[in-house]
């Protein structure tokens, strides 16, 4: 007997500005992309990233501002750099620290803050096969 399950298909993301958002996370995440920016615009409702077996993050306009802390979140993890140097790149981007998590080189992680405020993780580097 087959076992019947799901798989994601998106991430939804509230935003009071999806164009805005998408293109700072597209300053962000190497893994996933702009589709087609010239069918984005500042005007859309939704717009979205395209990330590996074409998972998408899509960020839909909501019209109030983030007041709680987030249920669920993404983590990064660099892929050329430390976390340090990687939570310094996305801080000069325009996020915001939140809370500290590090515990020396090789533990713990940066809870950073979008544009927008919501929360996302910056893990220890992304290490093939480890």
């Amino acid at each position: 007997m087959t076992t019947m399950v799901s798989r994601t298909s998106n991430f939804c993301i509230d935003a009071i500005d999806p164009y805005s958002q998408v293109r700072w996370w597209s300053e962000v995440l190497d893994d996933f992309r702009l589709l087609d920016e010239a069918e984005m615009g500042p005007d859309e409702e939704e717009c979205w990233l395209v990330g590996p077996d074409d998972r998408e993050i899509i960020f839909a306009r909501v019209p109030e501002t983030k007041t709680v802390k987030n249920r669920m979140h993404l983590c990064v993890r660099p892929t050329d750099r430390t976390r340090e140097e990687e939570i310094d790149r996305i801080i000069a981007l325009g996020a915001t620290l939140v809370d500290d998590r590090r515990d020396g080189p090789d533990k713990g992680w940066a809870v950073l803050a979008d544009p927008e405020g919501n929360e996302f993780c910056v893990l220890t580097r992304y290490t093939p096969g480890a």
